[in-house]
């Protein structure tokens, strides 16, 4: 589960019993798509009544549906119609979108969109290509922001005292053998990622597989997005998948970057 974020001590417009009920949603993004009362409570930090209070109320709403004869809940529809409405409304998604569909025509690989959320990237669009895992990259997927490669590529946008503020605060709990999860190495790779103009992951995320991604950078110079190209070891090196890809998506990038996208 994402942990949430914590409101400035004594504010006054905060509504605690409304993050409770949306903590309920949170609890389901830790990988479980079915949960009872009892799991809900624990994952929540309350007492098992408080837990059906806002179940019955989500579920009213249709923001949870239960299963009647096991008496378990999952996510309800109206979460999927939540995600498109943002989708639809975010500038940068529906600006970046017939890029990545032209990026991913011309390599022929796989295209991901990442969006900056503080210690994580959120995939908000994916181009496929016809050989992936699919579970890799589903949109709406969270990844740990120092480990990927276009986590890396923003946080070489952000100055060095926030780069070490977000490592200090992140797990630093390796995805696979190969992930690199010290602080000084992921800080070597950081200044590789300013130096080049984008940053390289080899088998950090999923085994077999590189990815180069470049960051989106807003108006006001903060890292917004990131693009990813996504390659496997079956068919690439690493050093020709880079050479390749690296340079074209550093400009692709470029070409994204420094507009204001407005909320509409």
């Amino acid at each position: 589960m994402t942990a949430p974020r914590k409101p400035p001590k004594a504010d006054p417009l905060y509504v605690a019993s409304l993050e409770k009920g949306l903590n309920v949603l949170g609890a389901f993004s830790s990988g479980q798509q079915f949960m009872n009362l009892r799991e809900i409570a624990e994952a929540c930090g309350t007492d098992k009544s408080t837990a059906q209070r806002f179940t019955h109320t989500l579920s009213q709403l249709g923001y949870l549906e239960k299963c009647a004869k096991t008496k378990r809940f999952s996510l309800g529809k109206r979460v999927l119609e939540l995600s498109f409405n943002y989708l639809r409304a975010n500038a940068l998604v529906e600006a970046a979108s017939p890029v990545l569909i032209e990026l991913q025509r011309a390599t022929g690989e796989r295209v991901n969109l990442s969006l900056f959320d503080d210690l994580s990237i959120l995939y908000a669009i994916r181009q496929s290509s016809k050989r992936e895992y699919y579970f890799s990259t589903l949109i709406g997927r969270r990844m740990p922001i120092w480990s990927s490669s276009g986590g890396r590529a923003m946080l070489a946008a952000l100055p060095r005292a926030e780069v070490n503020d977000i490592l200090k605060r992140s797990d630093l709990k390796p995805l696979t053998p190969r992930t690199i999860h010290d602080p000084a190495g992921i800080r070597k790779k950081i200044a590789q990622a300013q130096q080049k103009g984008y940053a390289l992951t080899v088998e950090e995320g999923v085994m077999g597989e590189v990815v180069v991604a470049a960051a989106i950078i807003d108006a006001d110079g903060r890292p917004a997005a990131a693009i990813h190209i996504a390659g496997s070891l079956g068919e690439w090196t690493a050093e020709r998948f880079e050479r390749k890809f690296g340079p074209l998506l550093a400009e692709t990038a470029q070409r994204l970057s420094h507009h204001r996208f407005a909320n509409r």
